[in-house]
Parts: structure tokens; C-alpha cells; sequence
């Protein structure tokens, strides 16, 4: 039997399928981390801008609810309460009397004191009060630092900074609260109807949402490259498994295995290489049954040539010999009917039984004589394919088992693995079938046949043992020789010929394999060897 190779092994150094996976994890770890980079430099500056807009929204909203007089209606204060929650928004609106006329929140006078200290420490955009109304609004506004909080509470309270947007009514700018360090958005300036107004935003809120973004990401990122990574490994696993597979297929063709094929399925480039190293496996297997056919015959037939003048004499000498007896016995048994030796009804038939019987087994022995003749003159070709033996032998021996069972044998096959081998499949039948039937022939005792395949170094061993009398050792050596019989008597009682393993040694030499027999105690085994590869 030929030797397994080894399914090939999956660490290998370089492996693609690690190599796969490592890019794609790579990539996706990139990525990730090239996002929360850009997150943590990029996502405060949108956010801000995102606030912004939403406070030249807002602005604009007011602007025209000012204008069309809904300032102060119900439906606008729905509305507006929508945006300044939605934005987390904080606004006041004063008239040119420093009275709130719209507020967000019941705390309106910091950011109506917000509001006028923009109003006089810039004299912002638009402004259109006059030196009275300044003075009455410093006064009230000196009110309000006067109040039930005490002198001076609002005095120094907000500190301007940078601005960041100038318009004709308005002006954006960053604003910090000293007193709780909150830093704000704001956006103020005067209303088309002449109104004042203040809008602002937390900052603070900003850079939190920020940080939880980026803390989010971070764990997203984080869950979402591990989990890629194993599905990617998985994936690349799948993509590598048929690589892997027709590697393997191309090392067992190495060793002249061309039974495994390629079943994976799909319409991608590896479904096509693997389409097209299973054509390459079958022209392969096509090619070197050829080459053994080819090669065998002319290894046969160099021996053949110098042998076949010799044949033919030992042939002619042999034929004649063995259709001396049964064409006597004919003749004899012919003259006694003629001549009416027996004129009762079961004597000619006994004298037609034995003259049908020995006509029968002239022709069984002329059947077998050509067919020895073909075999040793080299007129029957020798095809050398690829089968499985095993599945042959348990086929022949199921056919067998009825004449076995007929005359009380048991036969027993070990169970045995499937074995292919290089040989002539309809020889190698032929060979068992004549090993078989001469094991039921010369079955005694306990009336056993044992068939058994034996796999050794590239070859398969067939036996067939059978219980009985051992064969004297001075008869094994001609055994093989046509017409020899070890037990003329029991031969003659079956019908045999002493051709059958004439036979057997011509199909084996044909095939130049090795075939013998072994003596024991209890029986006698023949057998004979085939290639595995």
C-alpha cells in the first residue's frame, strides 16, 4: 500500500492566513485610532462652530419674531423654549428702557447685567440710546449692583475676551464668568426693532460632549477592533482553507495519488485552480496508466519472444496428454452403446452421462488452454489502471459464498480499509477467482477459507487460506506447471484441469508480480502481490 503522506501541516511560517489578518487588523486599529485623533483635534472646533450656528439661528428667529410683534405670544414661547433646550441656549431681550421683555429663565437680570455690560464697555454695534437714557440706565443698572445682594455684588463679574464673529447688529464672542471660571458663547447686539439682546451658551458642555465622545469612540473602537479581528480571522481562515486544501492535493500528486479531488465550490479564482488541478490530476492518472501499460508490455514481452518456440512444443505435449484420457474414455463409452453392451434404459443413460460429462470437461480445459495460450503468447494485452482492490476482492468473495455455503464452508474476510492499486482489474479477478476455487476444492477439516489483504512497503499482499491437508513440499515447485495435479483422484472428482494456476502464474507474470503459496499446519494459503503506486 502506498505511503500516506501527512495532511499538510497549518503553522506554517508564513502563513497567509496570519498575514491576512494582521493587514486587515492593521487597517481597522488605523483607522480607528486616525478617527479619535481627529475627534480630539478637530471635534471642539465643529462643535463651536455647530453652537454658532445654532445661536445665529436662534438670533435670526427672534429677529423675526420681533419684527412681526409675536415677541411675547404663546406660540413663539413654545418655540423658543424648543431652541433653547435643543441648544442649551440662555437669552434676554431688553427694550431701549433696559426692561426684560423676553427671558429663557425666571434668572434674568445677571444676563440682563451681561447684557448692558457689553452695551457700555463697547458702545456695541447699532447702538442707538442717548446720553439720558445711558444715564438712566447706569443708575438702574447701579440699582440692580445695589440690590438685596448687596453693594457691589455684579461689579467685575464677567471678563471679556476674544471676539470671534463682528457683524453690523451683533457681535460673537467668548466670555468668561470669573466668579463660577464657566466659559461661554455669547452673542449679542440690537434687534431690527431696536431692541437689545443676549444669547449664550456653556462652553463647558461642549468640551464634555467632546471627551464622551472621544471616550465612546475609544470603547467602540476598542470592542469593534477586537471583534473584527476575530471575525477577520475567521474570514481569512475560510479564504485560506481551500489554498490550504490545494496544496495538499498537490502534494499527495507528488506521490502519484490521484483519488482526492477538489470539491469546494464557488465561482472564484480558487473554485478555478482547483477545476483545473483536478483536470490536471485525471490527465496525470490518464497518462501514467499508459506509460505502466506501455511499459509493461515491453518488459513482457522481451522475456515472451525467447520463450515462445519452447511454448508451444511444451503446449502441443501437454493438450495432447491430458485429451488422451477423456477422448478414450468417449470413444469407449461410445463403441459399448453402439454395440449394445447394455440394452437397459439407466445403463445407456449412465454410458451417455459419462461421455457428456467428459465432453464437458474437455471443453472447460480447451476454454482455459487458449486462454493460457493468449496469456503466454502475448496476444492478450495486460491494461494497467488504477482500482480499488479491496472493494474487488469483497465483491468476488460475496459471489463465492454460495458454492462455499453449498459444500459447508465458512469464509471469512477481514475487514479492511479501501486499498487502490496498479494492475489489470478483469486478471486480478480472475487470479482470486482461481486461488478461491481451489480453496473450496481442498477445503477439509474444520472448513474454513480466510481471505485476507495485507498492505506492506507500496504493495498489497491478497491471500487465501483455506483448512485441509498441507501440500508435500516436494510438489510446490511444480505446482505451477500446466496440468500438474498434487491429488490426481480428488482433482479428477471435481473436474479440475490442472490449469487454473497456470493461469494465475501467467497473469502474474504478465503484470511481473510476485505470487506463491505457504504451507501450515491446518491448511495451505496461496497468494500474490500488487502496486500501490
Amino acid at each position: 500500500m502506498k505511503r500516506q503522506r501527512e495532511p499538510m501541516k497549518r503553522g506554517v511560517k508564513h502563513s497567509i492566513k496570519k498575514q491576512f489578518a494582521g493587514i486587515f487588523i492593521g487597517l481597522m486599529a488605523g483607522t480607528i485610532l486616525l478617527c479619535w485623533f481627529i475627534n480630539s483635534t478637530l471635534l471642539e472646533s465643529y462643535y463651536i462652530q455647530n453652537k454658532q450656528k445654532a445661536l445665529q439661528s436662534a438670533y435670526e428667529r427672534i429677529n423675526a419674531a420681533s419684527t412681526d410683534g409675536n415677541l411675547t405670544s404663546e406660540k413663539f414661547d413654545i418655540e423658543l423654549q424648543k431652541i433653547c433646550g435643543r441648544y442649551n441656549i440662555s437669552m434676554v431681550v431688553m427694550d431701549a428702557d433696559a426692561q426684560a421683555v423676553k427671558a429663557s429663565s425666571n434668572d434674568y437680570k445677571m444676563l440682563t447685567k451681561q447684557l448692558l455690560d457689553n452695551l457700555f464697555s463697547s458702545f456695541g454695534p447699532g447702538a442707538v440710546m442717548d446720553e439720558e437714557k445711558k444715564e438712566r440706565t447706569q443708575e438702574e443698572e447701579l440699582g440692580l449692583y445695589h440690590g438685596e445682594d448687596g453693594p457691589g455684588f455684579f461689579q467685575g463679574l464677567w471678563q471679556e475676551s476674544a471676539v470671534i464673529e463682528q457683524a453690523e447688529n451683533y457681535v460673537v464672542k467668548n466670555a468668561m464668568d470669573p466668579r463660577t471660571q464657566t466659559e461661554y458663547l455669547e452673542m449679542w447686539g440690537v434687534l431690527d426693532n431696536g431692541n437689545l439682546f443676549l444669547l449664550r451658551t456653556p462652553k463647558e458642555g461642549i468640551r464634555d460632549s467632546v471627551r464622551i465622545a472621544n471616550r465612546f469612540l475609544a470603547y467602540v473602537g476598542i470592542f469593534a477592533a477586537v471583534a473584527s479581528g476575530i471575525i477577520i480571522w475567521f474570514v481569512s481562515r475560510k479564504i485560506t482553507e481551500p489554498i490550504l486544501e490545494l496544496a495538499d492535493i498537490s502534494a499527495r500528486m507528488t506521490d502519484l495519488d490521484f483519488e482526492v479531488k477538489y470539491t469546494g465550490s464557488g465561482h472564484n479564482e480558487i473554485a478555478m485552480l482547483g477545476e483545473h488541478i483536478n483536470q490536471l490530476s485525471e490527465a496525470l492518472e490518464r497518462t501514467i496508466s499508459e506509460l505502466k501499460t506501455a511499459n509493461n508490455e515491453l518488459t513482457s514481452d522481451l522475456a515472451r519472444k525467447t520463450e515462445m518456440d519452447e511454448m508451444r512444443k511444451e503446449f502441443l505435449s501437454n493438450v495432447s496428454h491430458e485429451l488422451k484420457t477423456p477422448i478414450a474414455l468417449i470413444q469407449g463409452y461410445a463403441e459399448g452403446l453402439r454395440e449394445g453392451i447394455n440394452e437397459d434404459e439407466e445403463s445407456r443413460n449412465f454410458y451417455c452421462d459419462v461421455i457428456m460429462d467428459e465432453a464437458a470437461k474437455m471443453n472447460t480445459m480447451v476454454k482455459k488452454l487458449m486462454t493460457l495460450n493468449q496469456l503466454e503468447s502475448g496476444n492478450d494485452v495486460v491494461s494497467m489502471e488504477r482500482f480499488n482492490v479491496t472493494e474487488l476482492i469483497r465483491s468476488c468473495v460475496q459471489s463465492g459464498e454460495l458454492l462455499a455455503k453449498q459444500n459447508g464452508i465458512i469464509v471469512r474476510m477481514e475487514e479492511t480499509p479501501d486499498i487502490y492499486v496498479w494492475a489489470d482489474e478483469f486478471k486480478t479477478e480472475e487470479v482470486f477467482i482461481n486461488y478461491f476455487s481451489n480453496a473450496v476444492n481442498h477445503c477439509l477439516g474444520e472448513k474454513t477459507i480466510h481471505v485476507k489483504l495485507t498492505a506492506q512497503d507500496q504493495k498489497v499482499r491478497i491471500s487465501v487460506f483455506n483448512t485441509g491437508m498441507p501440500i508435500p513440499e516436494e510438489c510446490i515447485p511444480h505446482l505451477w506447471e500446466k496440468f500438474y495435479k498434487v491429488d490426481k483422484a480428488r482433482t479428477r472428482e471435481y473436474g479440475g484441469s490442472g490449469v487454473g494456476l497456470s493461469i494465475v502464474k501467467a497473469i502474474m507474470d504478465s503484470m511481473n508480480q510476485h505470487f506463491g503459496v505457504c504451507n501450515y499446519e491446518n491448511g495451505v494459503e496461496f497468494w500474490f502481490e500488487l502496486e500501490t503506486s
